[in-house]
């Protein structure tokens, strides 16, 4: 079930981080982590085609107020501002293809953009004074229901920004006849309070109704995720039980067979050696189908708890080779010593498959560091072998996932799977996985446990 990795030989690779944050915390569900951010969430379409209706509009209300109400407007004026909306949209569909969601601050730009554009409109026609004002509160109404906390605090500022500006400069409506129509002060002071006090109550509102169905979301996607975890780890789990029973009687006549050969050879034959490595290759199956179907008839049978260091030695004893040595680090511990460890079957096998990939491809050395600093513990497996083949990064953990040729893995008996049951079983155990080739050559793997369940 080893991973294969790429043929030796220089390649630049990126470099891994250091072994904290060598993987990133997984998105708390209730948090705003998981919905805030650099997340993509606003389509760039939705946005384009609110604008396209905001410019059809906005030609029309000027062609009917100033050609069938008889209002003299600053019609250029108010045409070039229409023309700058238009020239947004088209530099817009031209990102659509490379961009076709956007993030709280791309999203916020068009959003203010489209404020400030309306903003113009309204000063060239009467400031408060025109009723299409209110329409300065659509754009915030989007940014509170898809954009994050400190965008919809921004463009909430943006719009009280506009809505004074608009009452204490702005044209005057241009009314039909000579004698215009002048609003008392008063009444254009309470238009002003209105406006204000809407932007922020209809920010406030809809951002919380829009956040909390977002948290549920986000809670509906963990549980799916976890659920589908759960899933894949019983799959492995029947799996095994499966192979353990499938593999019990062709290892038995492997063994027959085996014993026979041993006793016809001669002792100087050269062949004896080779029969003999194969008889202990046997025992040693037996032993792993032995520890699998024990696994799955008492899994929920406590096993004594042992320093975590243990742990790792008892994972890699079976696949240490001459000349490669392991070398184990334990950094920041804490004051009242490093907690040990309940062995359970997900953490040995998963870490175990891990070492094997590491102990197979390593020159002269495996370092296995594990580091205490809070929150949880982080463990590092690197060697100084070839690395990972770097195409295959960013898939590693995914089932039938390898670097060797067809033929390499059908010799060898590899299916791509290591990795895959490696991770599936440490993140049962609420471990977090990934894969880097660090700058300095080889291949590092990082398990972050964020609230570790099994020291005691």
């Amino acid at each position: 079930m080893t991973e294969a990795r790429s043929t030796p030989g220089p390649t630049r690779v990126p470099s891994i981080p250091p072994a904290p944050a060598a993987i990133p915390a997984a998105p708390d569900p209730g948090g705003d982590l998981a919905l805030r951010g650099s997340e993509d969430r606003v389509s760039a379409r939705t946005l384009i085609a609110i604008r396209w209706m905001a410019v059809g509009g906005q030609l029309a209300t000027l062609a009917v107020v100033e050609f069938t109400l008889g209002f003299e407007l600053m019609m250029g004026h108010a045409l070039l501002a229409v023309a700058a909306s238009v020239l947004t949209n088209l530099y817009a569909l031209r990102r659509l293809a490379r961009q076709p969601f956007l993030g709280d601050r791309d999203a916020a730009l068009y959003l203010g953009y489209d404020m400030l554009q309306l903003t113009l409109l309204l000063y060239l026609t009467g400031g408060l004074e025109n009723p299409f004002a209110v329409l300065l509160l659509a754009p915030l109404t989007v940014a509170a229901s898809t954009l994050g906390k400190q965008a919809v605090i921004l463009l909430t500022g943006l719009a009280v920004l506009c809505f004074t500006g608009l009452a204490l400069l702005a044209f005057p409506l241009p009314w039909p006849g000579s004698s215009g129509i002048a609003l008392p002060p008063l009444y254009k002071v309470g238009i002003w309070v209105a406006l204000v006090f809407s932007a922020g109550f209809t920010a406030g509102y809809l951002f919380q109704v829009a956040d909390g169905a977002r948290r549920l979301s986000a809670a509906f996607a963990a549980s799916q995720a976890a659920l589908s975890r759960a899933q894949r780890a019983s799959a492995v789990g029947a799996l095994a039980a499966a192979a353990a029973h499938e593999l019990g009687s062709p290892l038995g006549t492997i063994a027959v067979v085996a014993k026979e050969l041993a006793r016809d050879l001669p002792p100087d034959s050269p062949a004896a050696e080779d029969v003999q490595l194969l008889q202990s290759q046997v025992a040693r199956c037996r032993d792993i189908l032995a520890e699998l179907s024990r696994s799955n008839a008492a899994s929920g049978v406590a096993k004594p708890d042992v320093p975590f260091g243990a742990l790792v030695e008892t994972a890699a004893s079976p696949y240490r080779r001459p000349g490669v040595d392991l070398v184990i680090e334990s950094r920041n511990e804490p004051e009242d010593g490093v907690p040990d460890i309940r062995e359970g079957p997900e953490m040995l096998h998963g870490l175990a498959n891990i070492l094997q990939n590491a102990m197979q491809f390593a020159r002269t050395r495996v370092t296995v560091e594990i580091d205490w600093a809070p929150p949880g513990v982080t463990m590092t497996i690197r060697d100084d072998g070839p690395g990972f083949p770097p195409g295959l990064l960013a898939r590693l953990g995914e089932p039938y996932v390898s670097g060797r040729s067809a033929a390499a893995r059908e010799a060898a008996g590899n299916m791509g799977l290591g990795l895959f049951i490696a991770q599936t079983l440490l993140e049962r155990s609420g471990g977090q996985v990934s894969y880097a080739n660090p700058r300095s050559g080889g291949a590092a793997v990082a398990v972050r446990w964020k609230k570790p369940t099994f020291t005691v």
